[in-house]
């Protein structure tokens, strides 16, 4: 099915804005984007008018639980952490994510269609994270990219569970070593595994190592929980002994070290932002961090941290971020373009540009003012939420193409 976007203000995010645009998209993906005169429109495509409306990809929560960590149910739709285990490599995300859960409506209607899910951050290795699409039946419908990289914390959270158990990590020192072991097996299962292979003898394959050799090999990115300016050091310093591809998510003091940051070429997702100072290693958290550490030169992707802060309020803490020095286009980057590309899945998401999948959001205004909304939202072309402007309600289709 053909669909054009027609009339908008289009922003692709990676080109210049269009005003009077026109998104063209076939069988799921964009096919074209121009303005209206410039874009051929199929017979019998679905004609959309977007005049006096803004036309955005929809935007890429780059770090957060939504499916794992349920709302409204309790413990009992709480699959974040298993805290039983400090190296939970083997663990996947892509296991406990409810497709059902009211998060991913609530995504929608902040105009937030993929979400890379990761586990938590009780353990120095929680597990491996996913890229998926906020709209489909199964998990396997909302697939983009598994594992899209491996989640491990430093800092409080892991010293504080492991600590209360009085076994390692209780400390800083712990959990750095805890992750080091954990490396340092999985080069010696490399080596023995590959030895084996190349003299044609059977190996017990160990698939938590496994995990860990496919990010010594470069293939998966570490995406590391890490706050204070000393655990972001520490960070640095255990990618430099083992040579992977290094993510920092939170970056709370990032901008107290935003330079060295930037010269090493370490992309962040930084958030949430619209919290308190709950912890001693947040207490120097500022909104105009993820600015300085755009201003530096750092690649820099927002985070809710859902539901630490609600989802669909990704565009808000832009809007925040603004107020407090950052660039209005570089916030809509760090919604889109950056964490597209620092995930891995910028070939799919994160702008309009023809080849990329037909995420759409219709927008009422500037998506940075606080009181423009979401009207409609596109995923791979199918319209799945829609606002009601009368009845100022908004309404989202089901897997099963039901409207609730």
């Amino acid at each position: 099915m053909d669909i054009a976007i027609r009339s908008g203000y289009v922003v692709p995010v990676d080109a210049d804005p269009i005003d009077g645009g026109t998104v063209l998209i076939s069988d799921g993906r964009i096919q074209a984007v121009g303005r209206d005169g410039d874009v051929t429109v199929p017979e019998g495509a679905e004609v959309v008018d977007a005049a006096g409306r803004w036309v955005l990809p929809g935007f890429v929560e780059a770090h957060g639980h939504i499916g794992i960590d349920e709302e409204g149910v309790g413990w009992a739709g709480d699959d974040t952490n298993e805290m039983t285990d400090p190296n939970g490599a083997r663990m996947r995300a892509l296991d406990a994510i409810n497709p059902a859960d009211r998060g991913f409506v609530d995504a929608l209607s902040g105009g937030v269609t993929s979400s890379v899910v990761k586990p938590g951050s009780g353990n120095p290795i929680g597990g491996q994270t996913v890229a998926i699409k906020c709209w489909g039946r199964s998990m396997e419908d909302r697939l983009i990219r598994h594992p899209a990289s491996v989640k491990s914390a430093l800092g409080e959270n892991p010293k504080r569970v492991y600590g209360n158990k009085d076994q390692i990590p209780s400390t800083r020192q712990g959990v750095a070593a805890v992750i080091r072991d954990a490396f340092t097996k999985a080069q010696d299962y490399k080596a023995k595994r590959d030895h084996a292979v190349a003299e044609g003898n059977p190996f017990d394959r160990d698939n938590t190592l496994e995990v860990l050799v496919r990010v010594l090999d470069g293939e998966l990115p570490w995406c590391q929980h890490t706050h204070r300016a000393d655990d972001i050091h520490t960070a640095m310093r255990l990618a430099d002994e083992f040579g992977y591809r290094l993510i920092i998510n939170h970056c709370t003091e990032g901008h107290l070290l935003a330079d060295e940051i930037a010269a090493r070429g370490i992309p962040v997702i930084t958030g949430p932002l619209m919290v308190g100072r709950s912890k001693v290693e947040v207490k120097n958290k500022t909104l105009a961090n993820p600015g300085i550490l755009d201003r530096a030169g750092v690649k820099v992707a927002l985070t809710t941290d859902h539901p630490v802060v609600p989802i669909e309020f990704l565009i808000h803490q832009a809007t925040l971020c603004v107020k407090e020095g950052m660039a209005p286009a570089s916030a809509i980057r760090a919604l889109t373009v950056n964490p597209a590309e620092i995930m891995g899945i910028g070939d799919r998401v994160g702008a309009l540009r023809p080849g990329l999948d037909g995420d759409v959001v219709i927008w009422s205004g500037d998506p940075l003012d606080v009181m423009s909304r979401a009207l409609r939202v596109f995923v791979e072309g199918r319209e799945v939420y829609t606002y009601d402007e009368d009845a100022r309600e908004g309404r989202a289709l089901d897997a099963y193409y039901r409207e609730s």
